[in-house]
């Protein structure tokens, strides 16, 4: 990887870590829908007019119900459930449930699109999951209000990434990159419209989580797709999927220093646990034996 793709990986991880700070702050005035809302919306307002200058938009009508499903699953259900989350967990604890995502990925590539997977990724498989019933265990990151609902809340949200992989495999193939970034926002922002209405904040709102919530849409969505469809474009998606590993750990950093959240030993030996089985999931780590060298 050059120098210039890894400062590009490091400053998506960067602003993928911050989304879970700029959720966390802003989750209380807005509530889920509406921030979510927001996030898609000023996220297309980004994607849109960019595509169009550098393409055309004829792909987002020619596939228009299927961005509606890929909208869903990949954006409007999970940020919806991640803010959710955000009201009672902090930063640092969801994203490191949000690394399980490319495990729900390869699970559900195998139930729906029957790719197989092998003895490893399913040892990955529960590694990650024993990584997650650990941290659940740990109730210094949750509070009494959650009851354990915000945890669910995430993996579900990741359960609704690793779906939306196969929904991008199986109908997105031969689609420009950004049109697919372009598509899934306004699709989404489209059905989180009326539920954003109905849901709509009645209380006063601050200039600070107004601040939040446009740095959601603008750096963590907008500039963030663009930078990983950039990387998907110049190392390939196994090398781009490596952001997954250092997201939690700017999260982290972002949720210690700027909301004062508490990283315990738990929370890091949980992460660990997560990170390896999804390195074992991915196929990023492998037994392999060596091969035999013949002479």
């Amino acid at each position: 990887m050059r120098r210039r793709d890894l400062s590009d990986l490091t400053l998506l991880a960067a602003l993928w870590g911050a989304s879970f700070l700029f959720t966390r702050i802003a989750a209380p005035a807005f509530g889920p829908f509406a921030l979510a809302e927001l996030r898609v919306a000023i996220a297309a307002l980004v994607l849109l007019p960019l595509l169009a200058w550098r393409a055309d938009l004829s792909e987002l009508v020619s596939h228009r119900s299927q961005f509606l499903l890929l909208g869903a699953v990949n954006t409007a259900i999970p940020f919806s459930l991640f803010s959710y989350a955000a009201l009672s967990i902090t930063a640092g604890l969801a994203s490191i449930l949000n690394a399980t995502a490319p495990m729900f990925t390869a699970l559900v590539a195998w139930l729906w699109l029957r790719e197989r997977l092998a003895p490893a990724q399913w040892l990955g498989l529960g590694v990650g999951m024993a990584g997650v019933a650990w941290l659940s265990m740990g109730k210094g990151q949750i509070d009494a209000s959650g009851h354990g609902l915000a945890i669910a809340a995430a993996l579900l949200a990741t359960l609704s990434y690793g779906v939306s992989a196969s929904v991008a495999k199986r109908f997105f193939t031969g689609v420009r990159p950004l049109a697919v970034a372009a598509g899934s926002q306004t699709a989404a922002a489209l059905l989180l419209l009326p539920f954003a209405i109905a849901a709509r904040p009645t209380g006063a709102i601050r200039a600070s989580d107004w601040t939040a919530a446009a740095a959601l849409g603008v750096l963590c969505t907008g500039l963030a797709y663009i930078l990983y469809f950039r990387l998907i474009a110049r190392v390939g998606p196994a090398q781009a999927m490596t952001v997954t590993f250092l997201i939690p750990a700017f999260a982290m950093l972002w949720g210690a220093v700027i909301l004062g959240e508490v990283v315990s030993l738990t929370m890091l030996a949980g992460c660990a646990v997560i990170l390896a089985g999804t390195a074992l999931a991915t196929g990023l780590l492998r037994f392999d034996r060596p091969a035999t060298r013949r002479s």
